[in-house]
């Protein structure tokens, strides 16, 4: 068998509903292999399809580095959906022991690994807005969620919801309900549309309103708003707001005492936009928050969460060491 580091040798998984990405590091920062495995959202699917994508990515890491899973210290698995059907947990948590062989390893959310590759896996809160929107916060030993309830009726704030509100005020341009803006010729070139109801066509007949396609369309109201559209300013600008209140709510219920300063960061691709990030900043202005660029992506953020569930957390030096791979590590997550 390699020999394996002193300081530990420890897996990170951040599934997402796109893509899953594998980190394997050393308990002193050092990165010693990276993999990316197809999505892991099994919802919808079969529950196999954890156990597939799992086996796929570990097999590699292991495959580049000649260390056997056996011989990892710890695994933090991160996954989409995970919790939310409490049916299924018992089933989640088996399927890294079958892979890895052992039982060191956790599961949880993928919104954990978000919060720890944001703050450096120290107490905080993090909110994610990707194709949904949710944060996560923990606070000696005690981790919450706030958000997250799907795309029906919640994930304010997320790419998915801005997108729905930019096709509604699509519709409402064309119609001649809201003055045209920017956004009418940005959707119509991104589409093709050869008349404006080809939408309808387009969203509800051929994609069949997929969650991933339509909230990619986000992106198409962050450029019209870019261009000078005040409807899609407008609607960014509401969606720092949601994000912010989230946060907002996780400090409250996580019960920080009066004058205690929350270290606060942000994941996903809705924060690309200037007119979130500068609403979100308006909102919590005042609050007790300290807002942190984001140290590190959620697959690095598993990883150092598996050391420190391992009871041997990186050092700050050993996390600012990884901070070199922060642009080239492979992504989980969404593609929105």
């Amino acid at each position: 068998m390699p020999s394996t580091n002193e300081a530990g040798v420890f897996l990170g998984v951040d599934g997402g509903g796109t893509k899953t990405a594998f980190a394997l590091l050393t308990g002193d920062g050092e990165l010693l292999a990276t993999a990316l495995a197809p999505s892991s959202y099994y919802l919808g699917h079969s529950i196999d399809l954890v156990e597939e994508v799992l086996r796929a990515g570990v097999e590699s890491v292991c495959g580049e580095t000649g260390i056997p899973a056996a011989a990892f210290t710890y695994a933090f698995v991160a996954l989409p959906g995970y919790g939310e059907v409490s049916a299924d947990l018992d089933t989640l948590n088996a399927i890294p022991g079958r892979v890895l062989g052992h039982q060191r390893y956790r599961c949880d959310n993928d919104m954990v690994a978000g919060w720890a590759g944001s703050l450096g896996a120290v107490d905080g809160v993090n909110v994610i807005a990707g194709t949904g929107s949710m944060t996560y916060g923990e606070r000696a030993g005690r981790g919450l969620r706030v958000g997250g309830w799907g795309e029906l009726f919640d994930d304010e704030g997320s790419a998915y919801w801005i997108a729905i509100r930019g096709l509604n005020a699509f519709a409402r341009m064309s119609d001649g309900r809201l003055p045209a803006g920017p956004l009418l010729r940005h959707l119509r070139d991104h589409l093709r549309l050869a008349t404006d109801l080809d939408l309808v066509d387009v969203v509800l007949n051929r994609w069949q309103g997929d969650r991933m396609r339509v909230a990619a369309l986000a992106r198409v109201v962050t450029a019209a708003a870019a261009d000078g559209d005040t409807e899609c300013a407008a609607i960014l600008r509401e969606a720092g707001v949601r994000l912010a209140d989230l946060v907002l709510a996780t400090v409250d219920r996580l019960g920080y005492a009066p004058g205690e300063v929350v270290p606060v960061s942000w994941s996903g691709g809705v924060f690309a936009s200037d007119e979130v990030r500068e609403a979100f900043r308006e909102r919590l202005d005042g609050a007790p928050v300290e807002l942190c660029t984001p140290l590190l992506p959620p697959v690095l953020g598993a990883a150092l969460y598996a050391a420190r569930l391992a009871g041997t957390p990186l050092r700050a030096e050993a996390v600012d060491r990884l901070r070199t791979h922060a642009t080239t590590v492979p992504q989980g997550g969404d593609d929105a």
